[in-house]
């Protein structure tokens, strides 16, 4: 288990007990009736969870990877969708703080740390999800002098928090004729304006009550410092980056959704009888339950272990890939086996565990899909392999 400080372990003491206090008891009615949650959301800034990813000067408190997460998997044990309300924001954090010019980050980044701010990433396109190499939202360059700036065409969808985020990295083309593509692709930091449309909000399966939009830019204008870092052509190096903390922050929510069907489960397996005894007692009851905790402690440490890779400034690709791998599919089995565990009631909407089956697939097919997680994963044991025999 990942050391934290005293201070990291009182911020995720507390991030638990708000959850147990506040969020527990309202999420099934505020899910069932798709309302975003503006009190949690409120609560959530008061606790400063929206700066937690900013270091200061420019926030109060900068936490470890570790602690992140933990914070992370709390609030998606009381409802995943109030971890997803500020995961994409602390990838945008990351993203300034490591690639930002000085102007970009105190611009943001103050205001992002209060949560005054919210911010979100812009990637996936209606034509293709993973390929972000084939996106065709296409940034121009525009005017002259003063004058001068970007201008930007092209559709984003599946955007969370569109509606509420005031500053969305965009992942655009501002020289689409490059070879390889990769090299032709830049962030835009792009605030709302004419030409920006959130056009609708997408119905799913879960993850309810956090709107998922689609995003139209039609000849859309951004100042010409719009650009991540200033220099156009380094966006897909520094996405790939960014999307490190990502899916740590995929991982430690499917880790909260897991924990909370399982203590749903282990609760249910004591209270329920049948043959005169409580249902843990039976074998495959009881086996259910020995392979969810195991597979969520497995999962809590691959996590755990990615956050820390990442705070040590090594590149994290493959552990956080494997994190968000395994973390996700096991949320996908555990939850199963706790509708399974519950019977007819699992199945019913007046129990929390059919809420857990609906948002866990989003955790397979979010921050790229499990298929390319193996690719990943595939390609940095590959890459590591060669740099530790020079030779090959």
């Amino acid at each position: 288990m990942a050391r934290l400080s005293a201070e990291e372990d009182e911020i995720v003491r507390l991030v638990a007990q708000f959850v147990d206090d506040r969020v527990r008891p309202v999420a099934r009615e505020l899910e069932h009736a798709d309302t975003y949650p503006e009190d949690l959301i409120a609560g959530m800034k008061e606790m400063g969870v929206f700066g937690l990813a900013i270091d200061p000067p420019y926030g109060d408190f900068s936490v470890s990877t570790a602690c992140y997460a933990m914070v992370t998997e709390e609030l998606a044990r009381g409802w995943m969708s109030l971890a997803g309300a500020f995961g994409g924001h602390s990838v945008v954090s990351k993203l300034l703080l490591r690639f930002g010019t000085e102007a970009q980050r105190e611009r943001y980044l103050p205001r992002m740390a209060t949560g005054e701010l919210r911010a979100t990433m812009a990637l996936t396109e209606p034509g293709g999800g993973s390929d972000l190499q084939a996106i065709r939202t296409v940034a121009r360059r525009d005017g002259e002098g003063d004058g001068a700036g970007w201008r930007v065409n092209g559709t984003k969808t599946w955007i969370s928090n569109a509606r509420r985020s005031g500053l969305v990295a965009l992942l655009c083309k501002t020289d689409p004729a490059a070879d390889p593509p990769h090299r032709g692709i830049s962030i835009l930091l792009a605030e709302k304006g004419p030409g920006f449309e959130v056009s609708k909000d997408l119905p799913k399966l879960g993850y309810k009550g956090v709107e998922s939009c689609e995003l139209h830019f039609d000849d859309y204008r951004a100042p010409t410092d719009a650009i991540l870092g200033d220099v156009p052509g380094r966006g897909f190096s520094q996405m790939m980056a960014g999307l490190e903390v990502g899916r740590i922050q995929v991982a430690a929510r499917a880790l909260g959704v897991a924990r909370a069907a399982f203590e749903d489960a282990l609760q249910y397996a004591q209270d329920r009888h049948s043959f005169g005894k409580p249902i843990w007692e039976h074998q495959s009851i009881g086996n259910y339950l020995a392979d969810m905790a195991t597979r969520i402690e497995a999962a809590r440490q691959l996590t755990l272990h990615a956050a820390e890779c990442f705070d040590s400034g090594e590149r994290a690709d493959l552990e956080a890939g494997m994190a968000k791998l395994f973390a996700s599919e096991m949320a996908a089995t555990v939850t199963l086996d706790a509708l399974r565990i519950h019977g007819g009631h699992g199945y019913s909407t007046e129990f929390d565990v059919e809420r857990y089956f609906r948002d866990a697939p989003l955790m397979i097919v979010g921050e790229g899909t499990n298929e390319i997680q193996r690719t990943v994963i595939a390609r940095g044991l590959v890459r590591r392999a060669r740099l530790r025999r020079p030779d090959r």
